[in-house]
Formats: structure tokens, sequence, C-alpha cells
């Protein structure tokens, strides 16, 4: 870098008089909490929110969110609450909007942990937002990234009936997987 010359002295200083601890590797160990936490609040109010809130806080540090793009097929998707690795978004930005594969696929790249909120019980009238949901979790599960989610209900509860509800139990069976602890193990 700049002036790198006038540097080098001190890195020297540095290493001979201190002990130097390497922390920098490929785990986030801010995630081994998530192995304690509970990552599905359910059903939607105060309480829950709390405890989705502090997550939110616990595993961010507390750090200042940015907005930050996506870029997928030659669109930029922009996302207002990350923190590094982190994405917060909301329902009805993810599944309520015409996103399909490959914009989840980025994101999943992209993030190692979703907070997923105010995911609402879905009905026949809201089979494309199911649809959507599905495919999102494809994503994040393929990628085997961590999803934390504030839900009106459990897993099994979302989406119980319309166009698709038979298939959309294989969700359920990996939003289930994606609670234990062998998963949030699992490198990103």
């Amino acid at each position: 870098g700049l002036n790198r010359q006038l540097f080098l002295p001190t890195i020297a200083l540095i290493e001979e008089r201190l002990e130097v601890v390497r922390v920098a590797g490929p785990e986030d160990h801010r995630l081994g909490r998530l192995r304690s936490a509970r990552t599905w609040f359910a059903p939607l109010g105060p309480e829950a929110a709390a405890g989705f809130d502090a997550l939110w806080r616990d595993l961010t540090d507390g750090a200042a969110e940015t907005d930050e793009a996506v870029e997928t097929a030659g669109r930029r998707e922009r996302f207002d609450r990350t923190v590094g690795g982190f994405l917060r978004a909301d329902f009805t930005r993810l599944c309520g909007t015409a996103l399909g594969p490959q914009d989840y696929l980025a994101i999943a790249r992209r993030f190692h942990t979703a907070f997923l909120e105010n995911v609402p019980r879905l009905g026949p009238e809201k089979r494309n937002e199911a649809r959507r949901l599905v495919t999102l979790i494809d994503a994040l599960y393929e990628a085997r990234t961590k999803l934390i989610v504030l839900a009106d209900a459990e897993p099994e509860a979302l989406y119980p009936a319309g166009d698709g509800a038979f298939e959309f139990e294989r969700t359920v069976s990996r939003l289930q997987e994606m609670r234990s602890a062998a998963y949030l193990g699992a490198a990103h």
C-alpha cells in the first residue's frame, strides 16, 4: 500500500516482540452461537419479534447495517439490511416480488446467513409466494446457508392447502433440517 516501505519495520517489530495469533479463517465463529440458539420464531408477535431481533443483534455484533446489491442475470437486487455475510429481509421482499431461482442462488452464494421475517400463513390465493418460498429454501439449503425465520406458524402449518401443498412438504422437511445442530454446524 501507500508508503509500505515505511511501515515494514513496524511489522517486523510486532512479529519480534509480540505473539501473533491468527484469527482469520474460513469459519465465522459467531455462527457457532447458532447451534444453541433458537432459529425459528413463531407465532408472529412481540415476544417472537424480540427474540428474532436479539439474535440479529447478537450475531452481527450490533454492527451498522448497510445496503448491498446482488447481481444476477444482468440485474441488481438491492437489500437494505446487510452486515457482512448476514442478510435480513422481509418475506414480501423475497417471495412477494418477481424473483426467481437465479436471484435466490445469487443471494445464497453471497450471504452465509439469512434472516427471513414476517413469513405469513399461506393459502391457495398465495400459491405464487409459496412457490417462491420453496425455490428460496431450495437455494439456501443447497448452499448450506443458515436460516433464521420469524413466521406466523411452524413450517408444517405455513402452506397446508393449495396448489403445490403436497410438494411443499419437502420444503417443510428442509426447514426442519435447517434448524438442526448438524446443519447449523456445516460450512457454507
